[in-house]
């Protein structure tokens, strides 16, 4: 999709559960639903929005076209450096399987089944979230050695790998070299790695050419039959990803972001416990985080003629 196809595609209200399909139902996230097709598998982005480990009530509309969207754009664009789960003629698949369903398209994803690598690979390239928290108690990132005196949005000296476990329930923690590697094998702990850090490098380019910067994001791999490591899931979104637009960024604060972090901060200004059930959130929230997230999309795309 182009980016004005995707933009007239958004919907009025979210897409926050899906319903009507013929196929088997195998899981549900904190945004995605997932099908078993048999050899492959139907991913769909809805609508849904979590925040703090909580689904919220409301969704942003469009923001699960968005996100899908996003990613299919990285795909093609990091396919030279590592097979993802696509699966082949992947566009066309995905019509033709959904051709009574046209609407649930653009949310859609159609791929391979992969034994999912047991990391979360985190690269970061500025000390922000929990990294900068880190830094601030240790001195270090995760155990990482770092120069003293460095400020919250601080430029680090060079991207660095900074993997967490996946965890099934709660939150996914940091784990040093030695443990990731015991966890997942030495052979697919350094590809992970060093791909990881390629598309990171890729990213910052092609984010700095449309005037943002990439601060950190995660990736997620998995391997098939034959142990070939792929690329899954979803690919430096909003969702996964730190956006900043470079004419604000300002170290020693806060930076304005391109994801749900807008929707984070209303949040911590309400007396709630952070558990579920989340608040509602008002119209202007809803309104300016998919604004947010439309924006990120649209300084790619179009300033790289996507």
């Amino acid at each position: 999709m182009t980016f004005d196809e995707v933009k007239a595609a958004l919907p009025r209200q979210a897409m926050r559960e899906v319903t009507g399909l013929p196929f088997k139902h195998i899981g549900s996230g904190k945004v995605r639903e997932i099908y078993d097709l048999g050899e492959t598998l139907l991913l769909i982005a809805t609508d849904r929005l979590s925040a703090f480990d909580v689904v919220l009530p409301d969704g942003i509309p469009g923001k699960g076209i968005l996100l899908t969207q996003a990613s299919l754009w990285w795909f093609r664009q990091t396919e030279s450096l590592i097979p993802n789960h696509l699966v082949p003629n992947h566009d066309a698949a995905l019509r033709e399987l959904l051709k009574d369903f046209p609407h649930l398209v653009p949310y859609s994803m159609l791929v391979k089944k992969l034994v999912p690598v047991k990391l979360e690979a985190v690269v970061r390239g500025y000390l922000a979230g929990s990294g900068w928290k880190d830094y601030q108690q240790t001195g270090k990132l995760f155990g990482i050695e770092l120069p003293a005196g460095l400020q919250d949005s601080s430029q680090l000296p060079e991207p660095l790998f900074t993997p967490t476990t996946k965890a099934e329930a709660g939150h996914d923690l940091p784990i040093d070299e030695p443990d990731a590697k015991a966890l997942v094998g030495a052979s697919v702990y350094d590809k992970v790695k060093a791909v990881s850090l390629e598309i990171f490098r890729m990213g910052t380019e092609k984010a700095a050419a449309s005037g943002l910067i990439l601060a950190d994001t995660k990736f997620e791999f998995g391997t098939d039959a034959a142990g070939t490591l792929h690329l899954m899931d979803e690919v430096l979104t909003p969702d996964s990803s730190r956006y900043w637009p470079r004419e604000d960024y300002q170290p020693g604060r806060p930076q304005t972001a391109f994801d749900k972090q807008y929707v984070r901060d209303y949040l911590e200004t309400l007396d709630w416990g952070k558990t579920y059930p989340g608040p509602s959130l008002p119209v202007e929230v809803i309104a300016k985080t998919q604004e947010r997230y439309l924006t990120a999309l649209e300084k790619l795309w179009l300033s790289l003629k996507a």
